[in-house]
């Protein structure tokens, strides 16, 4: 996976400062939701461009029209889905993330956002029709992650997986460690108490972008998977790539791509 350049889809973030990413992480485009929506004219089918496209979108800075304006992407499903969140904060990122969804695959295939055909692959663990969103017969490879005020996509000719995260506190950490391969667990053992809550998502963020790509979800056990506590990710196989992406401070994120 080569470095990340500014441009229209690796673009540097509108919170990143004006200077180059950090070496080995990648600039997710920042999205806002005023793009294509129902019945809009579109440019026709594209591929997507190599070998990765992320996207990030912020949930706190949608205003009320781009909500509703949102919420008029998603299908009778969605709508419904979202309807059963308790929480204002949470109804409101999961509206925001499958219209970000929705826009980028919109501009993808030249379809309406309103008009894609998503449905949901059967769960991993159990079989039933809550898996991940999905196209029919599209060859379109994607993943989505959501956690707090962030949304990420990514887009890829090849199987993918994306994941973002808050901060891991210290006690969650603690009570996480069965999910950290030997080696991982040793090194996170070997640094400072105040610097383990970032090694260790950072950590995980890996390990969960792997396994959404690979399409296990955590049905695999994390445990299994090498990935790396330190600064840059270790390929848990040799026909995949583990990149960190530049998101803002109290997250952490990373992308998998199948290369080989």
């Amino acid at each position: 996976m080569s470095e990340s350049r500014p441009g229209p889809l690796l673009a540097r973030p509108a919170h990143a400062p004006p200077t180059a990413a950090p070496p080995g992480r990648l600039c997710p485009a920042v999205m806002d939701l005023s793009g294509p929506g129902s019945g809009a004219a579109l440019a026709g089918p594209r591929t997507p461009h190599r070998p990765v496209e992320l996207y990030l979108a912020e949930v706190g800075r949608q205003d009320r029209p781009a909500l509703l304006r949102a919420r008029e992407l998603l299908d009778a499903d969605e709508r419904a889905r979202a309807a059963a969140f308790h929480r204002a904060r949470d109804r409101d990122a999961y509206v925001v993330a499958h219209a970000a969804l929705r826009g980028v695959l919109s501009g993808l295939l030249g379809v309406p956002a309103d008009a894609l055909p998503l449905v949901r692959e059967p769960c991993a663990g159990c079989g039933g029709p809550h898996g991940r969103p999905a196209l029919r017969a599209s060859g379109v490879h994607f993943s989505l992650s959501h956690s707090g005020d962030l949304v990420m996509v990514a887009l890829a000719p090849t199987p993918v997986g994306v994941d973002v995260e808050g901060l891991a506190t210290a006690q969650a950490v603690l009570g996480a460690q069965s999910a950290l391969h030997a080696a991982e667990a040793d090194e996170l053992a070997r640094l400072p108490a105040h610097e383990r809550p970032a090694a260790f998502t950072r950590t995980w963020v890996r390990k969960e972008a792997y396994l959404k790509g690979l399409g296990t979800g955590l049905v695999r056990d994390p445990a299994l998977d090498y990935v790396g506590t330190g600064p840059l990710p270790a390929a848990p196989a040799a026909e995949w790539t583990l990149r960190d992406v530049l998101v803002p401070a109290g997250y952490a994120a990373a992308v998998a791509l199948r290369t080989g």
